[in-house]
């Protein structure tokens, strides 16, 4: 991680352009594993530790990540539940690319549940029915109405988004998400080369701030709304998802059972909507 400097890297290039070759400088997105261990005391009081999941990201806003991952996954619903996080404690060489998160006392992970969701989650033949009962099995509940959202402000968004992306305009290689109020304005904006890891972050720092149920806000994502992302911002309690790409089947149907706004292809001036369009004025 040295010489990093905001997600990125400075690396020398060799361009060519119309037969001509050139050196120069050109500016990286920085990716590095980051390996998630959740820490707690069983019935017994004896103390438990185990590596919950590794995802590949961008540096930077490690704990907002946590949080938000912990979160969208159902281990905390409070920040209350999160005791403590930090980076390695072991000496290990990678210490900064471990986090260890600790929960509080009387506080229990589901461990078979978390990985038979991460088993079912990178495995084949499972039905998306069971991925929509899932979600409502871990106390996802039907969003509220509101808020309304002008029209000519849903394909605005993705603009307003991409103008907030240091890093973005570095290197072109991050994806960027961010909580917007219904007038438009940033409330947070992350950028990662993981979309998941970038909406784990914005919906992370929301959480430690006790700003969750987000009922008020509206989430942008860079790229296309998997099911993935809608689940994370129906557990954050987000009525509204606007995509500059598309969303999979699995997404509108999630959407649709819970009654959030899905908005895709916003841009140029215009967007789809695929459900919720009560919230669209």
């Amino acid at each position: 991680m040295i010489g990093v400097r905001g997600g990125a890297r400075t690396v020398t290039v060799t361009r060519r352009r119309g037969g001509d070759s050139t050196r120069a400088k050109d500016s990286l997105a920085v990716e590095e594993p980051l390996e998630i261990r959740l820490a707690w005391k069983d019935a017994d009081g004896r103390a438990r530790m185990e590596p919950l999941a590794v995802t590949m990201r961008t540096p930077g806003d490690d704990f907002e990540l946590v949080a938000g991952f912990l979160h969208g996954e159902g281990v905390v619903t409070d920040t209350a539940q999160l005791a403590e996080m930090t980076y390695c404690r072991g000496g290990e060489a990678q210490e900064y690319n471990i986090v260890e998160a600790r929960l509080s006392s009387g506080v229990a992970p589901d461990m078979e549940r978390l990985r038979r969701n991460f088993y079912t989650t990178s495995s084949c033949g499972v039905c998306g029915k069971a991925s929509l009962d899932a979600v409502a099995a871990r106390g996802c509940r039907v969003l509220p109405p509101g808020p309304r959202v002008d029209s000519a402000l849903l394909p605005e968004l993705p603009e307003r988004l991409r103008e907030a992306q240091a890093v973005f305009a570095k290197t072109g290689g991050l994806h960027g998400a961010g909580l917007f109020t219904p007038d438009g304005d940033a409330v947070g904006v992350r950028e990662d080369v993981g979309r998941h890891n970038a909406v784990d972050k914005v919906l992370g720092r929301a959480f430690l701030d006790r700003a969750l149920p987000a009922t008020e806000r509206i989430l942008v994502v860079s790229g296309r709304a998997s099911f993935e992302l809608v689940q994370k911002a129906v557990t954050a309690g987000v009525p509204m998802l606007v995509a500059v790409g598309a969303p999979s089947t699995l997404a509108v149907d999630l959407a649709s059972r819970f009654q959030q706004t899905l908005v895709g292809f916003a841009r140029n001036g215009g967007f789809n909507v695929y459900c919720g369009e009560e919230r669209v004025a």
